[in-house]
């Protein structure tokens, strides 16, 4: 087997169901991290690396690393094993064991109680994953890391990856790191759905990825958003802005964008140890998936979020017949709604081109393009009244009426009464009725009539 190292990010605690998480509010006090280190103590760490068994290799670096660990504030570390107590021919996929508690500056503990094992079994990654889970003390406040050192993939048939996916997603452990010690790329790439993937083909490429994992763990991570025009003048602000666990898909932080008198945007603390998808709430809103955080620096990301103003202006009317007018608003050329609103409301939309679709008799659509600090005004014309003024049980349409006669479906007339009282746009229009005692289709009434605006257009059909 080949050796490898995966390093997991874990949450301590799971949310209780319908409780609300104040997911901005900075901590009273720094933040405990707790970081499980769990080795594959199988028989083939055993095999030679640069001189030196794997296991030795591991043990010492180990070692080395918790001293330098030991004198951390607000740090916790603990050891779990496997492999390490049946011997591979017993093909035990359980042989999986918490060696060394979670306890402040136990770097002795953990030195010392490597000393005594030895690599034996097998390699049993999911189980000790799922078993990894249960190491960490309930504490909601805290920040666990698991750093899993192993010689090789799964050997017990279990799916470390769909069990990793799982547990982030019940909020148990963060996105993993993944580090291959010695291994060809081959079993990176299986292992690269566990997170994000390190090839240490080397001692000492190990010891440096191993000291770069604990860095991100431990270092401070921020990030400004800059939202700019167009041409990239940073312009945009106050809007919102959410960064979502893109394994969870939930919110982890929802924050109003700042940006102060000299056009700089905040800068907020984030956790770079899990993935994130940020999306921009404009309307229609923007969405970069995986953010090119890096953990430990000071991250600034721009994106071209221009936006001007639609107003929908009404008529000018009152009362207004029509009472209050909605408006669908669409990008042009997709039929999904952006937004939906009333006469007399104005909103921010990003710059770009779309149809708006006016709810009024008969309904309108109109093409416009919104422009970065602009407002853009659409309106309709005051309507007049379509009133029918006979009382008549029977199947009836009203179509509008185009330049060359060319008739397009407006509305179907109630078959209880053909009186109505309607608001419609101004224009020509024609009323096809038939009563319901009427005995044939020559029996049907044609009228043809105009709506003026703000005036009473009367009609009167017959039965026969």
């Amino acid at each position: 087997m080949r050796h490898l190292v995966l390093v997991t990010c874990l949450l301590a605690g799971l949310l209780a169901p319908g409780l609300s998480r104040a997911q901005n509010a900075a901590p009273a006090q720094p933040k405990t991290t707790r970081i499980l280190f769990v080795l594959d103590a199988s028989g083939s760490m055993r095999a030679p690396w640069e001189g030196e068994q794997r296991w030795d290799v591991a043990k010492r670096l180990l070692s080395k690393m918790v001293d330098s660990l030991n004198a951390y504030p607000n740090l916790e570390l603990a050891l779990r094993a496997y492999g390490h107590q049946h011997e591979n021919k017993e093909n035990n996929c359980e042989d999986s064991k918490l060696e060394v508690a979670f306890a402040p500056k136990n770097a002795g503990a953990i030195k010392a109680r490597l000393k005594t094992i030895e690599p034996k079994g097998n390699t049993p990654i999911t189980y000790s994953l799922l078993q990894s889970a249960q190491d960490f003390p309930v504490d909601k406040s805290t920040r666990n890391v698991l750093i899993l050192i192993t010689d090789g993939l799964e050997s017990c048939k279990g799916d470390p990856c769909a069990t990793a996916v799982a547990l982030q997603r019940k909020r148990v452990f963060l996105k993993p790191f993944v580090i291959g010690i010695g291994a060809e790329r081959e079993f990176g790439k299986q292992l690269e759905c566990l997170g994000q993937y390190y090839n240490a083909a080397d001692v000492k490429t190990f010891r440096s990825i191993l000291n770069d994992v604990v860095t991100q763990t431990l270092a401070k991570t921020t990030v400004s958003v800059n939202l700019t025009d167009e041409q990239g003048r940073p312009v945009e602000s106050n809007v919102n802005m959410t960064f979502v666990n893109n394994v969870t898909d939930l919110p982890e932080y929802n924050y109003v964008h700042y940006r102060d008198a000299q056009s700089k945007s905040d800068v907020l603390d984030i956790d770079a140890l899990q993935s994130y998808d940020l999306v921009i709430n404009t309307v229609p809103p923007v969405r970069q998936s995986n953010l090119p955080i890096r953990p430990g620096r000071a991250n600034v990301l721009t994106y071209k979020t221009p936006q001007g103003t639609l107003w929908l202006q009404g008529p000018g009317i009152s009362p207004n017949p029509y009472g209050t007018v909605q408006a669908v608003v669409r990008a042009a050329g997709n039929p999904a709604t952006v937004v939906a609103l009333p006469f007399g409301a104005r909103q921010k939309l990003l710059a770009g081109t779309y149809e708006v679709e006016l709810l009024t008799l008969p309904r309108q659509l109109r093409r416009i393009t919104v422009k970065q600090g602009q407002e853009t005004a659409v309106t309709y014309e005051a309507p007049g009244i379509l009133n029918i003024v006979s009382d008549l049980k029977g199947y009836g349409s009203i179509y509008r009426l185009g330049q060359d006669e060319q008739q397009q479906w407006v509305y179907n007339l109630p078959e209880t009464s053909s009186k109505v009282n309607l608001p419609m746009q101004p224009g020509a229009y024609r009323l096809v009725f038939r009563t319901k005692t009427a005995t044939g289709s020559q029996f049907t009434d044609v009228r043809t009539f105009t709506i003026r605006p703000g005036q009473t257009s009367s009609v009167s059909i017959f039965g026969r």
